[in-house]
């Protein structure tokens, strides 16, 4: 549902107004909740912040309050400040770059929610230990040590807050199992596993629901 207060904001701005009407579509398309906080668009799922729009003086931005836990193998995210943590930027300057980058732009938010959704947070490998569970598996399946190892470190820590968070020994050992084979093919928890592509645009992000529920 739209926001009044948004419609306002882009139907008033002296920039890029044209370019914010259409990031808000791409954004509405995949079904975020439009608010207006700060004085500026931001959209959220499950009562968090993902995503806001914003208008500067040389580009708009799309911006990412969790920027840094995406994959970013498109190299897309910009890091507004050199002390910015989390928070990432796409900067864009023309409807044309926008509609040229449009699938591109739903796969990051795509993986922006997905991110919310498994409460992934970023913290350095040493603060998240390995399980157990893990450990014993690993020492049956060297194999498999070696391709988590393999993985970039924003996947290791995505796949050990997921198995972590498993209350029963049980439930940790069920998750490491279902997704060995995600890790001998060097696939992230996020990452599209449709069998089409590693990233979108290929894939609308439908399999999602479906893969994360058999998970």
């Amino acid at each position: 549902m739209k926001d009044p207060n948004v419609d306002e904001f882009i139907q008033s701005a002296d920039q890029w107004p044209q370019e914010m009407a259409y990031l808000r579509r791409i954004l509405l398309d995949c079904l975020l909740i439009e608010t207006f906080k700060w004085r500026t668009p931001v959209y959220m799922v499950d009562k968090k912040n993902i995503i806001a729009i914003g208008s500067l003086k040389d580009h708009c931005a799309l911006s990412f309050f969790n920027g840094a836990l995406l994959q970013d193998e498109d190299k897309l995210l910009i890091k507004p400040g050199e002390h910015t943590q989390l928070g990432r930027w796409m900067k864009f300057s023309s409807v044309e770059e926008i509609r040229q980058k449009e699938d591109y732009i739903k796969a990051y938010v795509l993986e922006a929610i997905e991110v919310e959704k498994l409460g992934l947070k970023m913290e350095k490998p040493s603060e998240i230990p390995h399980p157990e569970e893990l450990t014993a598996i690993f020492a049956k399946k060297p194999a498999l040590k070696t391709a988590f190892e393999k993985l970039t470190p924003g996947r290791q820590r995505a796949y050990l807050r997921f198995f972590s968070d498993g209350k029963q020994s049980e439930t940790r050992t069920s998750r490491i199992e279902k997704n060995e084979k995600y890790i001998l093919k060097g696939i992230g928890i996020t990452d599209c596993i449709c069998g089409l592509t590693k990233r979108k645009p290929s894939c609308d992000g439908s399999h999602k629901a479906i893969e994360n529920f058999k998970r």
